[in-house]
């Protein structure tokens, strides 16, 4: 039986690695706040002491932490590369720069280790029901190995060598950022001009404007509910990852250099570990209510 180590508990991975534990897989955890992890462990999944100790008793290790930084320090400085055995397979679900994509990936392959870059969309609620768009880079023969595992965790697609599963994932982030902005003032402007935001969010389903972020994000804006799905924090740094590829291919994307303007203000105001669709707080922050 494959033998998976998952590397991070937080809001999405506490959510995602149950499901490789209901598809019957043996799983072992870590998590640099151990408390994170209890539930798994108490659903049947076994607590690794370090990432390198986690690594040495699997055959494929999963990733889902915050950034590139976190990511490499627990692949390269914590142990895991050197843990792991020839042939292993390393699926980071983490979302980082395609550039550090491609760093990761080759220099696991140097040590004769397969590397997915796999982020994944649908936040919290996709992850708690397996319902993730999972967005694969790397060799196909990687993914095609890896597809019973990430099925279990949602709908993977494969895009193409390493770093297109993040080139894919900035994709999303910039619709996502730039639709939050624009659910944002069209609620705000409905409410102002005298119309129910809530009756007009309703009016707007099935039609042209309907979307996922109106139907899940708006009743977050309507409701007043900012709880984090996915962090202000978070979607600046896919944000500015996006600008980066953008200029090193030499293109502007000016709804996206806005739309993140948008978002440090929000960050710098009421800050940044609100859940992304709080930018329609920031309007009604600058109305004065």
């Amino acid at each position: 039986m494959t033998r998976i180590g998952w590397i991070g508990t937080g809001l999405m991975g506490s959510r995602m690695a149950p499901h490789v534990l209901k598809a019957g897989y043996a799983l072992t955890v870590w998590n640099r706040t151990a408390d994170k992890s209890k539930e798994l462990i108490s659903l049947g999944a076994t607590s690794a002491a370090t990432p390198a100790a986690l690594a040495g008793a699997c055959d494929v290790v999963m990733l889902m932490v915050t950034n590139a930084h976190s990511a490499a320090d627990i692949l390269f400085n914590q142990g895991v590369a050197r843990a792991l055995t020839p042939g292993a397979l390393v699926i980071d679900m983490s979302s980082i720069a395609p550039d550090n994509a491609r760093i990761h990936a080759q220099r696991l392959h140097d040590v004769g280790i397969d590397h997915l870059d796999a982020p994944v969309s649908g936040g919290t609620r996709g992850a708690a029901a397996a319902s993730l768009a999972i967005m694969v880079g790397g060799e196909k023969s990687a993914f095609d190995r890896a597809l019973p595992i990430l099925s279990c965790l949602g709908r993977p697609t494969y895009i193409g060598p390493a770093s297109t599963g993040q080139i894919a994932k900035l994709a999303n982030q910039v619709i996502v950022a730039v639709t939050i902005g624009a659910v944002a003032e069209a609620l705000t402007l409905a409410g102002r001009a005298g119309a129910n935001p809530a009756a007009v969010r309703e009016a707007l389903s099935g039609g042209f404007a309907d979307s996922r972020i109106l139907y899940e994000h708006g009743a977050r804006m309507l409701a007043g509910d900012f709880t984090p799905g996915g962090t202000v924090k978070n979607q600046i740094k896919d944000l500015d990852a996006a600008l980066t590829v953008a200029k090193s291919i030499g293109i502007e994307l000016p709804m996206l250099q806005t739309t993140r303007a948008q978002f440090q203000t929000l960050a710098d105001t009421l800050g940044d570990q609100l859940d992304h669709s709080a930018l329609y707080r920031l309007w009604e922050v600058n109305a004065g209510n």
